[in-house]
């Protein structure tokens, strides 16, 4: 299922989030927690183009199965985390808070 893409409009600047959910049906409430997500992690890197999250569930009948992937594209760049939790929002959590160190590595540096 492709849910469509959130536009985030700051300054000149457009930030494109699109969420897709592999064989389930994503619920508003994680589409909106998604969106904040991002768009707090944009004021502290006003470069992010686009964030790509691909959510799935790796072995329905075990704990530890939601799986969340996250691209996020800067100029001339592309970070990526993969994570597996217990809920969506907690694997969306620890991508953005790798991408966030990603981000001040590379700004650093």
């Amino acid at each position: 299922m492709r849910i469509p893409a959130h536009k985030n409009i700051k300054e000149d600047n457009i930030m494109d989030v699109r969420i897709q959910a592999i064989h389930f049906d994503a619920t508003e409430k994680l589409i909106a927690f998604i969106n904040k997500k991002a768009e707090r992690m944009a004021r502290h890197n006003s470069n992010i183009s686009t964030v790509d999250v691909k959510l799935s569930v790796v072995k329905p009948e075990t704990a530890m199965n939601k799986e969340a992937v996250i691209k996020v594209n800067i100029p001339q760049d592309e970070l990526v985390a993969t994570k597996v939790a217990d809920s969506f929002e907690e694997a969306v959590d620890l991508c953005l808070e790798a991408i966030e160190r990603q981000l001040e590595k590379r700004k650093n540096a």
